[in-house]
């Protein structure tokens, strides 16, 4: 029978990285819960285990429920009726399957019902339930949004709804309105004070909300009357059980239609505040919009590996000329660059994955006790790594999602073209991962700062030390060799010292960096395991050398002065 774990070994092989040893050191606090739960890992590789063992269930509910049931989920869609969402009628066993399995609050503590796994093995999930339907992922992977409120609500607001997560309830992420998308500063939903009723209540419109029936919404609103910039926004807590908010219309789109995209409105729904005031912006959202990047990173993962399968299966069954396409190097060039992306792509994924956990994981402790100086240091490495990291793993993760599933309809050729074909389906879902939770133009803003202080070209340099099996010297090598492509041209654009030049480089010099950044990640990959890896190095540290070379190309002949003949 299929499962969507056991069939790919490389998910397998990022769960048993050296690093997870710290990591569930961290999470676990020296094995405390195992007295208390039955449960809980009594050591490291009964730990090592038990993800093993949730991530096969999740596997074989992927493979057998869940992507079966995805060409009918698309077909159908949710609805609206009455102001409320009514799910495709199988994404409602989709959901079911996955209460069952135990697959919710998958990463918070076991005193309110959670799992207190890692945010990798949770990444293993959700790349492989984004595998299964990206648009059933977007309503599952929201229970993320529980980490915003674990870290900023207080005790009691924890007690009451973390465990309802945990049980199954679903949650959302109110931000957007028809004229704050991505300037998220200019949201102007109100939240005025009752004192009568000692609550907040709300009112206005949402925009845009995946999910947006969900029990639990954290929402971004106005708190302080007369201001209009970030600093005048708070992050509230609404509880559907309360009232107060309907569904307009649910969104037609391109993709993931099993996820309900819904325009929201407010009529004086109580709600209570989330932390401090006017913080909801400046520091919740922040948090709140790392976690969902990471979370697009996996569903991009995912959505590349489907389109690999899909590609592959079709290539050795299709037959022209007497023989199967995939024995064309045209196609099998095509289906070879699919799987190395999607093995790059995924290292930096998992990479990403554990620089959060152990940041996360000390934050967490620093909540109960004073965090030695080590642990200090250590939780400033693996916090700026992780914020360095996050936009890498979510632009480029997408765009190489948008371009896998694309070469996969071009392997079908005139049947990609057809809806009885999931290639189809795989290519207007990926459509979004480039837009939502920051744009890729997002993700290179919020990288730059890293690309011009030098902190990528660190990072290179510690990656271009690691062990390096003999086979792959010479791959290890031209990765060097991008390396000082990259460095050169981060020298030029700062040299240059005009802030307009720098934004029209960014681009060029943050695919650099992460085609650099995750040529060394295969190759490190390749050399710890070659029968899963070594084609992949060889394949992509031969397109990234291609890449970092158009790259270098253009800023190094580009000038300040050739900006006004991209103005319009």
């Amino acid at each position: 029978m299929a499962n969507f774990y056991t069939d790919n070994p490389e998910i397998k092989f990022h769960l048993n990285h050296p690093l997870m040893k710290r990591i569930v050191e961290l999470k676990e606090r020296e094995y405390a819960d195992k007295d208390n739960y039955d449960y809980a890992p009594q050591d490291f590789e009964d730990a090592l285990d038990n993800y093993d063992r949730v991530l096969e269930l999740t596997g074989d509910i992927c493979a057998n429920i869940i992507w079966p049931n995805s060409e009918a989920v698309d077909a159908e869609g949710p609805h609206c009726e009455n102001g409320r969402v009514r799910y495709a009628s199988k994404t409602y066993e989709n959901y079911d399957a996955t209460v069952k399995a135990g697959l919710n609050g998958v990463t918070m503590p076991r005193r309110y019902g959670g799992l207190n796994m890692p945010t990798v093995p949770y990444s293993a999930i959700n790349e492989m339930i984004s595998a299964a339907d990206a648009g059933f992922e977007n309503i599952w992977s929201l229970q993320d949004c529980i980490e915003t409120l674990y870290e900023f609500g207080d005790e009691d607001q924890r007690q009451r709804f973390i465990p309802r997560v945990c049980a199954g309830e679903t949650m959302s992420m109110d931000l957007t309105e028809p004229d704050a998308g991505s300037d998220l500063q200019s949201v102007m939903l109100k939240a005025t004070f009752d004192e009568e009723n000692n609550c907040w209540r709300l009112n206005g419109c949402k925009r845009f909300i995946t999910n947006g029936d969900s029990d639990i919404h954290l929402v971004l609103a106005r708190s302080e009357e007369g201001t209009r910039d970030g600093r005048g926004l708070s992050m509230f807590i609404y509880d559907k059980r309360q009232g107060g908010v309907d569904v307009r219309r649910i969104e037609n789109k391109l993709g993931i239609h099993g996820s309900p995209t819904c325009e929201l409105v407010y009529k004086n729904a109580k709600a209570e505040i989330c932390g401090s005031r006017k913080l909801g912006l400046i520091k919740y959202v922040m948090a709140l919009m790392n976690g969902a990047r990471l979370g697009i990173a996996a569903q991009s993962v995912g959505l590349s590996q489907q389109a690999y399968n899909e590609a592959l299966a079709y290539a050795k069954d299709r037959k022209q000329f007497g023989k199967a396409i995939v024995n064309f190097p045209a196609v099998y060039d095509m289906i070879s660059l699919i799987k190395a992306k999607l093995d790059a792509g995924r290292s930096l994924l998992y990479a990403t994955s554990r620089y959060v956990d152990v940041y996360k994981a000390l934050e967490d402790i620093a909540r109960e006790r004073k965090l030695t100086p080590e642990e200090r240091a250590e939780c400033k490495e693996f916090s700026r790594l992780a914020d360095a990291f996050t936009p890498l793993a979510k632009g480029i993760n997408s765009e190489y999602a948008n371009q896998n599933t694309y070469d996969c309809i071009q392997v079908h050729g005139g049947s990609g073209f057809m809806l009885e074909y999931a290639c189809q389906r795989l290519y207007r879902d990926a459509r979004i991962t480039s837009i939502y939770e920051g744009t890729t133009q997002l993700q290179t803003v919020a990288a730059i700062r890293y690309i011009t202080n030098g902190f990528y070209g660190q990072v290179i340099a510690k990656m271009e030390q690691e062990e390096t099996a003999v086979e792959f010297v010479a791959l290890r090598e031209l990765a060097k060799k991008m390396a000082v492509k990259y460095n050169e041209c981060v020298e030029k654009v700062n040299a240059a010292e005009n802030d307009e030049f720098k934004d029209f480089c960014s681009r060029h010099l943050y695919e650099m960096a992460a085609s650099t950044v995750m040529s060394n990640l295969i190759v490190s990959d390749a050399s710890k395991a070659p029968e899963l890896f070594a084609k992949s190095a060889r394949v992509y540290t031969r397109f990234a050398m291609a890449e970092v070379e158009k790259h270098y190309n253009f800023i190094m002949s580009a000038t300040a002065e050739d900006l006004a003949d991209y103005r319009k």
